[in-house]
């Protein structure tokens, strides 16, 4: 009888673990899903209103050379708009874990250019973004190896 219980015992807590992750990777996905959205509309569309709707009720800018909160990002697009109406990223690779989205994006301001690798680093709560952080880099004309950067 000790060995039944300790077996349903087992089986229950291990249902409760799998449930667990099965959400995390639930919101992981719905988070993911937001980062491209809200991506899509901030910078291919350079639509401010629409991307609005995934920030949380604060936004924490960390690239320093990018004004803070909403109306930083505001700014942001609006510089694109008028700069670089046709720029255009594309989201190579998407990882989520918890809150944290990552994006490695092939950004290209000017058509016909080589463009830009970006990482960008989302945090979300209850699945809207409230941080960002990025890494970029100029894709050079020769590289020191034939890795290619996507």
């Amino acid at each position: 009888m000790k060995n039944i219980i300790s077996i349903l015992a087992t089986i229950f807590l291990m249902s409760l673990v799998s449930n667990s992750f099965a959400g995390n990777d639930r919101q992981d996905e719905i988070n993911k899903q937001n980062v491209i959205e809200f991506y899509e509309k901030a910078i291919n569309q350079k639509d401010f209103e629409a991307a609005s709707r995934y920030l949380g009720s604060k936004y924490t800018q960390h690239n320093p050379t990018a004004a803070d909160g909403a109306e930083g990002l505001k700014a942001f697009i609006q510089f694109l708009r008028d700069n670089y109406p046709n720029a255009h990223s594309e989201i190579k690779r998407i990882y989520a874990d918890g809150d944290y989205v990552v994006l490695h994006v092939h950004s290209i301001r000017e058509p016909g250019t080589r463009g830009r690798a970006i990482f960008d680093l989302f945090k979300l709560e209850n699945g809207k973004i409230i941080e960002h952080w990025d890494a970029v880099q100029d894709i050079p004309e020769k590289s020191a190896n034939s890795n290619g950067m996507f």
